[in-house]
């Protein structure tokens, strides 16, 4: 006898959607903004190369206009989700580069700034798990008492050995000990893994997946591996190191993970977008919205659900 399957408004996974509505009681946006930040991965602490598949932009190709204020990027993008939808609150996402590497004094203007725009009613925080002194934990816990809040953290991948090839800068273990820290402190924790990673293969993926589902994690972010004009992993697909999945074996792993993460698990995304003049491939992920119906047409067709294999 087929078990019932557990769907959140007739999805079978814990979408961001369907978390923002049920929390705030409406639609909730995110406003993706470019805050000047660096990272230690590109200013010459670590490295000078960034991640290899980091774009230009420190992955923030679709957020606000570098150089414009955070209440000029912020009001520019609120225009633009209006002209889609015509009501709803806002988080605003502090996305491009590592947003917690600058001088707390300098975050915290950021944050309130944000924080002060209207209809804002909390902050999303993209950071490297190595960039969470103790001074900057403060903060987020200062602000996670007064808003609603979610630090995203880079963790790609659990595999030291792709951590390396991808010149990371950081491993699992470094990931495991920002979660502890930012758990202690009651902060939401959402991990972002890639798939299609070079050197890895299906067994290597699904394990990354399968492990996080039993971390103490609030929310994942599954994306797929891009290869765009301009970063250092061209020359890894140049030399024939780099694979690309194709759309099948990308929504048949998708679906695999999905299966092994707790439902309690917020899933922030699916797939990804790059800007489609950079994008060298897998040309066929520009179809997003294919994609995302191809895993609800799997999960459907295999008759799963998120956590489907965690149940007894």
């Amino acid at each position: 006898m087929d078990i019932k399957p557990l769907t959140w408004d007739g999805k079978r996974y814990h979408s961001l959607n369907y978390y923002l509505r049920k929390k705030f009681g409406q639609k909730v946006f995110k406003l993706s903004l470019d805050a000047g930040f660096t990272c230690p991965n590109r200013d010459g602490t670590i490295s000078k190369e960034g991640c290899y598949f980091c774009s230009s932009r420190g992955s923030g190709d679709f957020a606000g206009e570098r150089g414009k204020s955070i209440t000029e990027q912020m009001e520019q993008i609120k225009k633009v989700m209006h002209q889609k939808w015509k009501a709803g609150l806002y988080i605003a996402y502090f996305q491009a580069f590592t947003n917690t590497y600058a001088p707390v004094d300098r975050l915290r203007e950021l944050y309130q700034t944000a924080l002060a725009s209207p209809g804002v009613v909390g902050l999303a925080i993209a950071t490297r798990p190595d960039c969470l002194p103790e001074e900057v934990l403060d903060l987020l816990q200062e602000l996670n008492r007064k808003t609603y809040l979610w630090v995203e953290l880079g963790l790609q991948t659990i595999h030291e050995r792709t951590a390396r090839m991808v010149n990371l800068g950081y491993n699992y273990e470094t990931f495991l000990q920002a979660l502890e820290k930012l758990n202690q402190r009651g902060i939401d924790t959402v991990a972002h893994i890639i798939l299609g990673l070079p050197g890895e293969d299906y067994e290597d993926m699904l394990l990354t997946g399968k492990t996080l589902g039993k971390l103490p994690l609030q929310g994942l972010k599954i994306h797929l591996l891009h290869l765009m004009e301009g970063t250092p992993l061209v020359r890894l697909y140049e030399a024939g190191k780099l694979n690309f999945l194709s759309q099948e074996e990308y929504v048949n792993l998708v679906v695999d993970i999905l299966e092994y993460i707790s439902p309690e698990i917020v899933i922030h995304r699916l797939t990804g977008d790059s800007p489609r003049h950079l994008l060298i491939g897998p040309r066929w992920s520009l179809r997003k919205w294919e994609v995302l119906n191809s895993i609800d047409d799997e999960l459907v067709r295999r008759n799963s659900w998120q956590g489907k294999r965690l149940s007894g």
